[in-house]
């Protein structure tokens, strides 16, 4: 492959690329005037493979306005030299290229019954997160693949953070919290006793519907119980998602466990810190080896309006890099998807709240 050259198209390319859209394609062609228009906007990516000036391969990137997402439109290879990995560089190349375009994940599609191609999307780290029904001309189905292609890279001696995945689905509080433990104590074995240990610490006994999620002052208790340093900032004073339940008993409790949380923190020396936090003050404890564990709206995220926690490890001019612990096994997630996950530093900042009063808070873990 060393002498196989990737470049972007020229016009001077055009004949080349049309007589290869013929050979490896019967229907969905590109037209040259399509191809002409491709290579005349920067703004999308066209990349060609050739060997000995002959164009053996081509991959044609789109990008969405206003997104991190892009888009293999289309990828082709000469038949007569296909099975030499040039398929593979082109899908590489390109990922680089819309990497350096600001991209964060790759989308494409590909027909249901091309076998070989899911194949090597899936060997570079692809996964199926939806179908197309009747999508080609010939009404073939077309599977959806993403990857995420843009990593974090922590700085020489960043604090590397360990990930551990929620077990159920009201745990996400005690699992950034284990998260955080582990990257302070790498003694610390964070495991699911421990897990739903720290969720009968933290609860707030009521959620909208099913078990009671984790508050950030029960999980600030949770913390400073075992040793760390903890400090609670929150924008309000008074008990939390008192609107997510509707009957008048489960507001009074809400009230009462508010209260039994503040008493247990007076005694151990924690003092909330109200008002809203920036990114700013993300950025300031982040520097200080402070983990925070943040709620967040899932809205911004998933299209749901769910309280979640996540656990922030790093920042950079343009994200912030969470671990979330909620996997979605339903749409093909691992741990590798949630780990250092980018987040646009704006989009955090809107997701950083929760609820009609606009629940800001964080807990910040930190060594004593």
């Amino acid at each position: 492959m060393s002498d196989l050259a990737l470049r972007p198209a020229l016009k001077t390319d055009l004949p080349a690329l049309e007589s290869l859209e013929h050979h490896c394609f019967s229907q969905d062609k590109i037209s040259r005037r399509s191809f002409q228009r491709f290579i005349e906007h920067t703004r999308d990516l066209l990349l060609v493979a050739e060997r000995e000036q002959q164009l053996l391969g081509y991959i044609l990137v789109l990008f969405r306005r206003n997104t991190r997402l892009a888009r293999i439109y289309s990828i082709a290879v000469d038949p007569g030299a296909r099975g030499q990995g040039i398929a593979r560089e082109l899908m590489l190349a390109a990922e680089t290229g819309a990497v350096e375009k600001g991209a964060v994940f790759m989308r494409l599609e590909v027909r249901a019954d091309n076998l070989a191609a899911q194949g090597l999307y899936q060997q570079l780290g692809y996964r199926q997160f939806g179908v197309h029904h009747d999508y080609y001309e010939d009404h073939q189905d077309a599977l959806r693949f993403q990857k995420r292609i843009h990593s974090y890279h922590p700085l020489t001696g960043a604090k590397e953070v360990p990930y551990y995945r929620q077990t159920t689905e009201f745990t996400c509080g005690p699992a950034s919290l284990m998260m955080a433990v582990s990257a302070l104590n790498p003694d610390y074995q964070p495991e699911i006793d421990e897990e739903l240990q720290l969720w009968r610490e933290a609860t707030t006994i009521f959620m909208t519907q099913g078990h009671g999620g984790c508050g950030p002052h029960g999980l600030a208790l949770a913390a400073r119980r075992r040793g760390f340093g903890v400090a609670l900032m929150i924008n309000q004073p008074g008990p939390l998602f008192v609107n997510s339940v509707r009957t008048p008993d489960k507001k009074r409790i809400l009230e009462r466990v508010h209260g039994q949380f503040l008493a247990q923190m007076a005694l151990l020396g924690i003092e909330p810190h109200y008002g809203s936090f920036t990114l700013g003050d993300l950025e300031q404890g982040l520097a200080q080896n402070r983990l925070p564990l943040v709620l967040i709206s899932t809205y911004h995220l998933d299209g749901r309006k769910a309280p979640h926690w996540v656990l922030v490890c790093a920042m950079d001019k343009e994200f912030v890099y969470i671990h979330d612990p909620d996997i979605d096994d339903d749409a093909g997630e691992s741990p590798v998807d949630k780990q250092y996950l980018p987040i646009e530093r704006s989009r955090f900042d809107r997701s950083a709240r929760y609820g009609q009063n606009g629940l800001r808070t964080l807990v910040w873990v930190y060594k004593n």
